[in-house]
């Protein structure tokens, strides 16, 4: 089983990751629901099959093809493991990628949710979110510079993704996100 993922990763690499990475992203959205709709809720509710779904084509069809793209990018021009790369992968990915990739996430969700303002919640919860990304990718992309083959990066940055896309459900569902990141504490 093992050596038929290989070989699928290594035939299909785009396909496979796409696949992986939209997968985790939906499992991310129903663990959130299943919490807030089944467990906090009373009485229960339903989950909401439009939210997987959007979650699954932001994962699929945006962040997946954009991050494969990206990887392979950076891996290209920055290639090996010494402390000196990894730190200029670390700072490109964190500030020149993942403000896109919150960009796409907030407008790309409020244009499938068909908010009235596709640039409200982009605005409100931009800077917060970022805070929280820099927490926790900072040390998880030390990892994947510094451990993992360049050919499992997209599936490693998808499981840190499934970690990622449930604080990314939680704080989406959250009003009145503050703007200052030094009022999280």
């Amino acid at each position: 089983m093992a050596s038929r993922f290989k070989h699928l990763f290594n035939k299909y690499p785009f396909i496979s990751n796409s696949v992986i990475y939209g997968s985790l992203y939906m499992t991310a959205e129903c663990s959130q629901q299943i919490v807030t709709k089944k467990f906090l809720t009373q009485p229960p509710e339903n989950l909401d099959g439009g939210a997987l779904v959007r979650y699954g084509i932001m994962g699929t069809c945006l962040y997946s093809p954009m991050l494969y793209t990206w990887y392979k990018w950076l891996d290209g021009t920055f290639p090996g493991t010494t402390k000196r790369i990894i730190i200029k992968k670390l700072f490109l990915d964190q500030f020149l990628m993942t403000p896109q990739l919150l960009v796409v996430f907030y407008t790309g969700m409020a244009l499938m949710e068909r908010a009235e303002d596709p640039l409200a919640e982009l605005k409100e919860k931009f800077v917060p979110t970022f805070a929280r990304s820099c927490l926790f990718w900072l040390p998880a992309q030390t990892i994947n510079f510094y451990c993992i083959p360049p050919h499992l990066r997209i599936v490693y940055i998808g499981t840190c993704s499934l970690i990622w896309a449930n604080i990314l459900c939680w704080v989406k569902r959250q009003n009145n996100i503050p703007n200052d990141a030094s009022e999280q504490h």
